[in-house]
């Protein structure tokens, strides 16, 4: 308790700290909720929330005895080490072998009271295969839709149900195919505003999720927003305010194996980088909403992805035929920008895939470089649109589907990875 000086008056404050049980008061049990007290000892599933939200143990953390490397896909594990290395060269992860690794990240645990050791559920949920990790949370999945015409089903749908690290890839080809990417200068550097303000949002369907909850997480893309849900094990209740917000940990070791790979960053930054990027790209601050449902709303542009370059095109045209001589260094930026644009249209997807060709590469190579296994994932979002988009082509293109088919890089694909790497000057 504490006084506090108010207009002259004195008040006293009593702050009451969040228990880590659950209490009752004349035997009835009541979820505080924003202002209000609610009774909700009659409604079973309420009161189990309630229960769920007050344990002090994590449910990634439940180990399963009988499930080991086998369960897991040991190639993505290894690209996982290589990004790891990539963005840290003395990264721990060098040295260690995979088991060494997943004790490392707390994916393979001892349980102190039973001796039993195995895969964890944060191990599973991260890396496992599709088959052992839906036996361990069979309701797991990400619904992504695009619903713009269609608005009583929807227009495009991408079911979800793999490890998270490759959720992660799917959701981001989900939005790189229906959202566009605006040209957006930070300082003097062109980045992809859109990536920036997803990959926060992919991260926390995928890290904040409670996944005992058999409630499905869904990414909605509608005009002019795009609309998340998840299932929450809350600490408050209402909208989120970024000038008081406090960060809790809800999976801490899915949390840390994704910053280790560089898909989230600390605790309560991700929010500080959605609220800085969110408004310059759909004008308006993204809302979150926390609750036992975690919900935000992101707005986006309504535009064609060639809108901008085909503006941006006009207005050079509109400078006249003696422009060139009277600004060249003007004319010269606004070519450069076309260009950019032009590059960030392109989808993460396609930019992997050029960017790990070297010579002429099979198909088999190509998705084991990229540590893919869907093939059908494989060529829907990576190989497709690099063909018709003419970044890459085929050694044999009057056979198509020969076994001893190759892919190479055309010149546009080179110009493309020189794009990339392209930054404005002053």
């Amino acid at each position: 308790m504490d006084e506090v000086r108010i207009e002259g008056k004195s008040v006293l404050r009593l702050y009451v700290p969040e228990s880590l049980q659950v209490h009752r008061c004349n035997g009835r049990i009541y979820d505080r909720n924003e202002d209000g007290d609610l009774d909700i000892t009659d409604h079973t599933r309420q009161v189990a929330d309630l229960y769920q939200r007050k344990q002090a143990t994590y449910p990634e953390n439940k180990i399963y005895p009988y499930a080991g490397l086998d369960e897991l896909e040991i190639e993505l594990l290894a690209k996982c080490r290589k990004i790891a290395l990539l963005r840290r060269e003395d990264h721990p992860w060098r040295n260690m072998d995979d088991m060494e690794l997943l004790k490392s990240a707390q994916l393979y645990q001892k349980d102190p009271e039973t001796g039993k050791t195995g895969v964890t559920l944060a191990g599973l949920l991260l890396l496992g295969k599709r088959s052992p990790l839906l036996s361990a949370a069979p309701h797991h999945r990400t619904d992504l839709i695009l619903r713009k015409v269609n608005l009583y089903r929807y227009d495009d749908r991408d079911f979800v149900d793999i490890n998270l690290v490759e959720s992660y890839d799917r959701i981001m080809a989900f939005v790189g195919k229906h959202l566009p990417d605006p040209f957006y200068l930070e300082g003097t550097t062109s980045i992809s505003i859109r990536d920036a303000i997803f990959r926060e949002v992919a991260s926390n369907i995928l890290i904040h999720r409670e996944y005992t909850n058999a409630f499905p997480a869904k990414l909605i893309i509608e005009r002019g927003q795009v609309r998340t849900e998840n299932s929450n094990k809350p600490h408050g209740f209402g909208v989120l305010n970024p000038e008081t917000f406090t960060p809790f940990p809800k999976n801490p070791v899915i949390a840390a194996f994704f910053r280790q790979i560089g898909r989230a960053d600390e605790l309560g930054s991700g929010m500080r980088k959605l609220m800085r990027y969110g408004k310059a790209y759909g004008g308006a601050d993204p809302e979150m909403i926390e609750g036992d449902i975690f919900k935000t709303a992101v707005k986006v542009p309504e535009f064609r992805a060639t809108d901008q370059v085909e503006s941006r095109t006009q207005s050079e045209a509109q400078v006249g035929p003696e422009a060139p001589s009277k600004h060249p260094a003007s004319t010269q930026q606004v070519t450069q920008q076309v260009t950019q644009q032009v590059t960030q249209q392109v989808t993460q997807q396609v930019k992997m895939l050029a960017g790990i060709i070297h010579g002429e590469m099979a198909r088999v190579e190509l998705m084991t470089a990229l540590s893919l296994k869907d093939r059908v994932n494989f060529a829907r979002n990576y190989l497709e649109p690099a063909l018709s988009q003419g970044f890459i082509e085929m050694t044999q293109p009057g056979s198509p589907q020969s076994p001893t088919q190759k892919y190479r890089l055309t010149g546009k694909g080179q110009r493309l990875i020189q794009d990339l790497k392209f930054k404005i000057q002053d």
